[in-house]
């Protein structure tokens, strides 16, 4: 099939908030996964290093900050960062918030 569709609401989280859909849609090297939180939600640090995963950072909805490499980035609605896969990161929420993170080596 050229295509695959899903709904991420349909997609069981696999940690709280977050809903990841390589699987769903069947991807061969794209991740792309939808992240909802409120104020206390707080990401894990890590990195992508042996992977060589890049990933962006898109925040649709919502306030937080993204930390790379123990640098703060602040958030708004239609920001994205790119993140190298070495680099660490993390990312929280200031408030309610939605956030779609797309990755690929």
């Amino acid at each position: 099939m050229a295509y695959s569709k899903e709904n991420y609401g349909d997609v069981e989280p696999k940690a709280p908030g977050m809903h990841f859909l390589r699987d769903a849609l069947d991807c061969d090297s794209l991740g792309i996964t939808v992240v909802e939180g409120d104020s206390e939600w707080t990401g894990m640090e890590h990195d992508h290093a042996d992977g060589g995963q890049e990933e962006v950072y898109l925040l649709l909805e919502g306030s937080g900050t993204i930390t790379v490499d123990g640098e703060a980035l602040p958030l708004d609605v239609g920001d994205a960062v790119r993140v190298s896969p070495a680099a660490t990161r993390n990312y929280e929420f200031a408030e309610p918030s939605r956030m779609v993170v797309v990755g690929a080596p």
